[in-house]
């Protein structure tokens, strides 16, 4: 396969997949945990107006799938690539810090999740993603 055509294939499928990931963790948060009574998440301002009742344990999942999805995402980005594997890994990292911060723009989470979220889940994940999708460097 043509080297530029299997590394866009590699962007598209980190960025499908690791969004798949991140659907399916966020789709388990109300079944593992249960959420506060009257909290609405089917719509976004329900859950902007829901936010305030969260404790700490119904931020776990969302952070699981942030994280897990961009480990998983740079994976396979990284593994699909045909040439410098780290960086397209790293692109997908970037992607989705990017859709992070619109979720911290757009959702009055506190701020100690906020910086946990946007320092821990993303760029760093991106890079072991990267690292185990390289192979032996």
């Amino acid at each position: 396969m043509n080297p530029i055509l299997r590394n866009i294939l590699a962007i598209i499928a980190g960025l499908v997949i690791g969004s798949a990931v991140n659907m399916f963790f966020i789709s388990l948060n109300g079944s593992v945990i249960a959420l506060p009574e009257g909290v609405d998440v089917s719509t976004m301002e329900g859950l902007k107006e829901s936010m305030s009742l969260f404790e700490p344990k119904h931020f776990i999942f969302p952070f699981l799938a942030h994280a897990i999805g961009t480990l998983v995402g740079a994976y396979i980005a990284a593994k699909i690539a045909a040439t410098r594997k780290m960086l397209f890994a790293m692109i997908i990292g970037v992607s989705f810090l990017i859709g992070g911060i619109i979720n911290v723009i757009n959702l009055p989470a506190p701020a100690w999740f906020c910086t946990l979220d946007l320092v821990v889940a993303y760029i760093p994940m991106a890079w072991v993603g990267g690292k185990l999708g390289a192979g032996k460097s």
